[in-house]
């Protein structure tokens, strides 16, 4: 069995890419990033979706003094956009993410002979993040390719994005079929004791909700 690494936020989209490399007969191992975010909801409904779908989790702490996102200063105001343009780039974009974490889930991905990366990033249904385009994946392939021991010997890692395609309806049907415990995950950018339904990522989970005719196992 090849051994695959899921990058877990706890939101809707990495709980669904964590049971779709199960599916696919991976052993999963699992990276929940604790990096100063506005709260910590996000991370312990991480670990209580790795802990359901039986996986090994850690969690990496680290810090980014220089803040640059209202996901990390709780000084800037969240957007509230009734609609998501494309091409827009709000101020919850946290600057160089997924370049990080990637970066972490290679490191982690050689040292234990992984053959995978799973990223649950999509292009269809988002709030307009560059790193989540299939421009940024190809590009960080290659890179990989290049800058890792895996990748000049031959034992190329794989970044597997099985979403990135998909709106937000697709989404949930096939985390329906996975069996995901949508109850468990959380995708609203604040950690009240209830989704606020505002912002960006609220609006776009409850629209797919929506179109799939049923209630949000998570309200």
């Amino acid at each position: 069995m090849n051994k695959g690494v899921v990058l877990l936020s706890g939101g809707l989209d990495s709980a669904t890419t964590l049971y779709y490399a199960k599916k696919q007969r991976f052993k999963v191992s699992c990276l929940i990033f604790n990096y100063g975010q506005r709260h910590k909801k996000e991370i312990e409904r991480a670990k209580k979706i790795a802990k359901k779908a039986k996986c090994d989790y850690r969690v990496v702490n680290f810090q980014m003094p220089w803040l640059g996102s209202s996901l990390l200063d709780k000084k800037k105001k969240l957007p509230n956009r009734t609609e998501i343009k494309k091409g827009e780039i709000p101020s919850t974009y946290v600057p160089a993410r997924n370049i990080i974490f990637l970066s972490f889930a290679a490191s982690f991905s050689e040292v234990i002979g992984a053959k995978a990366i799973f990223i649950g990033a999509n292009v269809i249904d988002y709030s307009g993040y560059p790193d989540c385009r299939c421009d940024f994946i190809n590009a960080y392939q290659k890179m990989l390719g290049c800058g890792t021991k895996a990748g000049v010997e031959g034992n190329k890692i794989k970044i597997l994005t099985p979403l990135i395609k998909l709106n937000k309806e697709e989404i949930i049907r096939l985390a329906l079929k996975l069996k995901v415990p949508l109850e468990l995950t959380w995708s609203c950018y604040k950690g009240e004791k209830k989704p606020c339904g505002v912002c960006d990522s609220c609006r776009l989970r409850k629209r797919g909700f929506e179109k799939v005719g049923i209630k949000d196992p998570a309200e």
